[in-house]
């Protein structure tokens, strides 16, 4: 029976943490959902609220681990496929539940969370030469994906004022066989953002 939960008796503390991330995203992403079924805007909310509490969980993972000197690819792993979920998935299953339903919207949703795997696959395979021989990397190369909270920060706003569905912000156009809402352009400059190899943030 003690193989069976012996991965589990490996995580150290900071993978915790990095499940809690990921549960939140999971939980934002079935909120969506009920939304769409029940419409009730609670369910919405509580998805976005959802979000910002990921975003804390993954600040502290990486803390903790530095400071119990635990740091594992496993745990650099967990992480990045967390965030897929947290700040990928979920940030584009709101944004669809918000109204975004369009086949453009589709596509650009997609777009997003593409760069955010590829996003967080480069990192992966760069770390150690960003690392500059330490133990830390010095900057991000293109925007880190929790960035996207700030995509969720809007909705939630456009959300309260009751700006979701046919109220959405900036409406809707029609291009060729498909619909577009202009809102959602906003995750294309996201996601382009993070696949930039220009564009490079001090890590705090």
């Amino acid at each position: 029976m003690s193989r069976h939960f012996s991965m589990i008796r490996d995580f150290q503390l900071a993978d915790w943490f990095t499940l809690g991330n990921a549960f939140c995203g999971t939980g934002a992403i079935f909120a969506a959902m009920r939304f769409l079924q029940e419409g009730i805007l609670r369910d919405l909310m509580i998805g976005m609220a959802l979000i910002p509490l990921a975003f804390i969980f993954d600040a502290l993972d990486g803390r903790v681990a530095r400071w119990r000197n635990q740091a594992s690819v496993l745990g650099r792993e967990l992480d990045s496929l967390a965030d897929v979920i947290s700040f990928g998935v979920a940030p584009a299953a709101l944004a669809y539940a918000c109204g975004m339903q369009g086949g453009w919207d589709w596509l650009v949703l997609s777009y997003f969370v593409a760069c955010g795997v590829s996003r967080l696959a480069r990192y992966n395979v760069t770390a150690e030469s960003l690392a500059e021989g330490g133990d830390k990397v010095k900057f991000f190369e293109g925007t880190p994906i929790p960035t996207s909270l700030l995509l969720v920060v809007l909705l939630a706003i456009a959300a309260y004022l009751g700006h979701v569905g046919p109220q959405l912000w900036l409406g809707v156009v029609k291009l060729g066989p498909w619909l577009l809402h202009p809102l959602v352009l906003l995750y294309a400059v996201s996601g382009t953002l993070m696949i930039s190899k220009t564009l490079r943030i001090p890590k705090p």
